[in-house]
């Protein structure tokens, strides 16, 4: 429903504990082919990307890989369920290990990708996100199945979160701009167009001095290059900042070579830098061992080299405002929310996977956290709107 801009919570809440209750009874064909459809239509966006390499016959053989790695962990986990329960002397054919199954999937992250979230299903109900809630709702479940008494689904109560999220796309903070643009991959790294992606950048912080705001926030790599090797560049952004705190993305590259992707942080004629943490699996960094990984970069990405990531996220203060640094992907995983900050500035470049369903994922993940530890978060974007996601009480 989120791709089509709907929203209804008491038919999501239906839909998503009748998803848990048939999958819960079903077999292990079931459970397979749950699996491949759902790793078919939650990841088939990660594929999009290769049409940038020219590697549009990749596409279906990377669809085919996921959706067969998904699908046999769903039939292993209904092997198991049948295997154990079979001869157990206690909750003898009941779905308890499909439930535990079902509960510990999120913690599965192959290649470090822990995008898929069985609780993600809860965002927009009345049920809440935090894993003990999804074991009261399985747990119910599993109770009501095995003893056939549909009594035990009241425990979902215990699960009812009355808190959610309110996405707002229009500037509701008078003081941050975020900014949206709508540059294509091919555009961004072409050479001929970067004299108007720098004209476009200042364009926009000259607005946001205009409107007197004091941070304005761009997408991530907005600059193709290395700003630090750009001092024109670098030295303008310098003097505007003693008008306005500017928090954009470009690479960074330091004096050893190592390429980082980077949020320059600009404010009062200085920088300070937060470097990504989270890199993206293949496309900034090779999860392989160290000689596939050259092998593969080689082939495939014309022996692009891997960024290096840093030891930890980056918290920055601005006005007395403490915020956590994230960039696109990392925004979407557990460690950047490591103790649980109140406020967290995200830089995106949707443009590798788009058209696609993942700036929606992406958005449900982020307020997915949002509801898990209440991070308002500002996301500025591009090649899909920039929005802030804020907690909010129950109407």
């Amino acid at each position: 429903m989120a791709w089509f801009d709907l929203s209804s919570k008491i038919l999501e809440t239906i839909l998503a504990l009748l998803f848990f209750w048939f999958l819960l009874q079903s077999e292990r064909k079931i459970w397979f082919w749950s699996g491949f459809f759902i790793a078919l239509l939650w990841f088939w966006w990660i594929m999009v990307s290769f049409k940038h390499y020219q590697m549009l016959w990749a596409i279906p053989l990377g669809l085919l890989f996921i959706s067969l790695g998904y699908g046999g962990i769903f039939w292993l986990i209904a092997w198991l369920d049948e295997k154990i329960s079979r001869h157990a002397t206690v909750l003898a054919n009941a779905p308890y290990i499909k439930a535990l199954g079902l509960w510990g999937l999120s913690y599965l992250h192959p290649l470090s990708f822990d995008w898929f979230k069985p609780e993600l299903l809860f965002v927009h109900t009345y049920i809440g996100v935090q894993k003990w809630q999804l074991a009261m709702v399985l747990i119910a479940i599993v109770l009501s199945q095995y003893r056939k008494n549909i009594l035990f689904l009241l425990l979902i109560l215990f699960a009812y979160s009355p808190s959610h999220t309110t996405v707002t796309y229009q500037e509701t903070n008078s003081s941050i701009t975020l900014a949206n643009t709508m540059t294509t991959v091919e555009d961004k790294w072409n050479p001929k167009l970067i004299a108007s992606h720098i004209t476009e950048v200042f364009e926009i912080i000259d607005r946001a001095i205009s409107k007197q705001k004091q941070i304005v926030v761009l997408p991530e790599s907005v600059f193709p290059f290395f700003l630090n090797n750009e001092p024109k560049v670098l030295a303008a952004l310098m003097q505007r900042s003693k008008q306005i705190t500017i928090i954009i993305g470009a690479l960074y590259l330091d004096e050893k070579r190592i390429h980082r992707n980077a949020t320059y942080i600009i404010k009062d004629a200085t920088y300070t830098l937060a470097n990504k943490v989270l890199l993206v699996p293949f496309g900034e960094s090779n999860p392989l061992p160290e000689w596939a990984g050259r092998w593969v970069n080689k082939v495939f990405f014309d022996g692009a080299v891997d960024y290096i990531a840093s030891a930890k996220p980056t918290d920055f203060t601005i006005n007395k405002t403490t915020y956590r640094n994230a960039i696109c992907y990392e925004a979407c995983s557990e460690t950047l929310y490591e103790g649980e900050p109140e406020q967290m500035i995200v830089t995106s470049n949707n443009g590798w996977f788009i058209p696609s369903v993942e700036p929606t994922l992406q958005r449900l993940l982020l307020e997915f956290y949002n509801r898990k530890y209440g991070t308002t978060i500002y996301h500025s974007v591009n090649m899909s709107p920039s929005y802030t996601i804020r907690k909010k009480s129950p109407q």
